[in-house]
């Protein structure tokens, strides 16, 4: 079962009422400078673009840029990818709703299995902290707190298959945006805590864990600079940016250009 198949999850995981003003803002930042991206890379291309959203979630993101002709008609198509199939059909409503059915199409496909869409587009993106959603398989949900021996991510081969996929597939000058995603520092991970606490969560790590994970099968991982750049060694230093999301070391957004 993934994470958004629990369908109290997903309710609470969508619903204001259970988020974190922390999250919540997290959401606006994250789409101020994603609408950036997306005008850059439609100027330097000099026509309508095309995008992945790899976990689409409810297709919050499709819903803000089709409200925004301007953005919306930089977009040539936009596809988006998902592995619970309660986001799926979550997605697949507001699209039907918003009659874009001919410009957007969601797919139930596990990231790992990217390379299966067989397309190439100027911009993959993955938001509002779903890169640190890639938990290695078999974790132990059940009694991850009972055991000794802590989680090491020094490497984190789902990840990296999800992002090795990601970048084979830009188009040239393509690029892959990680949208938010969580800074590794205490108050960070106190923050997260909090967060599924108010969604009725149980959490299962501690300070020494570099994630945070619930007995509800929730797995969120924060990074460091270093890690990204430990994770992305196939990319030149120097084509990898972050952006800070706000002045409190919360979350940054990351920029990872072919």
């Amino acid at each position: 079962m993934e994470m958004y198949d629990n369908e109290n999850t997903a309710h609470k995981s969508f619903d204001e009422n259970y988020l974190s003003e922390e999250l919540l803002q997290a959401q606006w930042a994250e789409f101020i400078e994603l609408k950036k991206v997306i005008t850059e890379i439609f100027l330097k291309k000099g026509s309508p673009i095309t995008i992945l959203d790899i976990g689409i979630g409810n297709a919050r993101i499709v819903k803000h840029l089709y409200a925004i002709p301007e953005m919306w008609d930089m977009i040539e198509f936009y596809d988006g990818t998902d592995n619970a199939e309660t986001c799926v059909i979550l997605s697949r409503n507001t699209i039907k709703e918003l009659n874009i059915e001919d410009k957007v199409s969601v797919y139930f496909l596990d990231a790992v299995n990217l390379n299966q869409l067989q397309k190439h587009y100027d911009l993959i993106i993955t938001t509002w902290f779903t890169a640190g959603n890639f938990y290695p398989e078999n974790f132990p949900f059940e009694n991850y707190n009972l055991l000794s021996k802590k989680l090491d991510l020094s490497k984190n081969e789902k990840f990296d298959t999800i992002f090795t996929f990601a970048y084979k597939m830009l188009n040239v000058n393509g690029e892959i945006l990680i949208g938010a995603c969580y800074i590794d520092n205490e108050n960070t991970r106190k923050k997260q805590e909090l967060s599924y606490q108010k969604m009725g969560m149980t959490v299962i790590t501690d300070a020494k864990d570099s994630f945070t994970a619930t007995k509800e099968r929730f797995w969120s991982q924060r990074f460091t600079k270093g890690k990204i750049h430990s994770y992305f060694q196939f990319v030149k230093q120097e084509k990898i940016s972050f952006t800070p999301l706000d002045p409190y070391n919360y979350a940054m957004q990351i920029r990872i250009k072919k």
